[in-house]
């Protein structure tokens, strides 16, 4: 059993009834998630959600609210991550920017894309973060302190 934690962030951006998502290979399948990743260390978890989402689709957002932290643990390599996701606003796309090499692309899909993708995305918890901020189930931002 893996002894790390693996503490992700995700962003739930819409834009004209549309929601970001990145297209990707995991263990060769297609799959669809919301831009995410690991926190690194030092960083807050609202910086780690800024960065991973213009390292892998090449927008710049600013994140307005929280809708969960959740937890996964997956059948394919025993792994549980731990993930916080955050609503965010796309601000600027990067034309000149060059998204992770795991990336396949990023692409905006609406709401019945995404439920025809079902079985295609990463994991549970992205249909959760989009129907829960979908049922308006958002946070306040600073419900996350960082203390430095």
């Amino acid at each position: 059993m893996p002894d790390k934690i693996h503490l992700t962030v995700a962003t739930v951006v819409e834009r004209r009834n549309h929601f970001l998502l990145v297209r990707e290979i995991c263990e060769g399948r297609e799959v669809f998630n919301q831009p995410a990743g690991h926190v690194e260390p030092g960083e807050s978890l609202v910086e780690a959600a800024i960065r991973e989402t213009y390292e892998e689709t090449a927008w710049r957002i600013k994140p307005t609210g929280v809708i969960s932290f959740g937890s996964y643990t997956s059948a394919s390599n025993g792994v549980t991550y731990y993930r916080l996701s955050l609503t965010a606003e796309a601000i600027e796309f990067d034309d000149s920017a060059t998204i992770d090499s795991d990336i396949e692309e990023a692409v905006w899909l609406d709401y019945a894309d995404i439920l025809q993708k079902r079985s295609q995305l990463r994991s549970p918890m992205v249909l959760q973060a989009i129907d829960d901020y979908r049922a308006k189930i958002i946070y306040p931002l600073d419900l996350l302190k960082t203390h430095r």
